[in-house]
């Protein structure tokens, strides 16, 4: 199919498939007369990609999961990508933390300024 069937297909945006292409996390086929031709195993793989990127995936870590998705459900997950998601996960954590504290010193200065 070409990519307005393949984003139809998919769920996303022309632009988003010409952007997972770009980044490298899909790979599709092309014709004789140069259009891209995606196959049902890419649109899979697009489905796949936008789950981890709704998780809060950046796309460098959407990029080193992909391989272990196709090895399927019973391979063990390599521990130096989940350690990168733990980190990943631990500094989302900290920006957080940083935001509640600016949100609860402005509820501070609010209450203080209404006085």
């Amino acid at each position: 199919m070409q990519i307005g069937e393949a984003a139809s297909a998919s769920g996303v945006s022309v632009r988003s498939l010409r952007y997972y292409e770009d980044e490298g996390l899909i790979v599709p086929g092309r014709c004789s007369n140069g259009y891209r031709d995606y196959c049902q195993s890419t649109i899979d793989r697009v489905h796949a990609i936008r789950s981890l990127l709704e998780y809060g995936l950046p796309v460098r870590l959407v990029k080193a999961a992909l391989p272990h998705l196709t090895d399927g459900p019973e391979a063990d997950p390599d521990p130096l990508f989940l350690h990168e998601v733990e980190s990943y996960r631990d500094r989302l954590a900290a920006r957080i933390a940083a935001l509640t504290a600016q949100q609860s010193a402005l509820d501070v200065f609010l209450r203080e300024a209404r006085r």
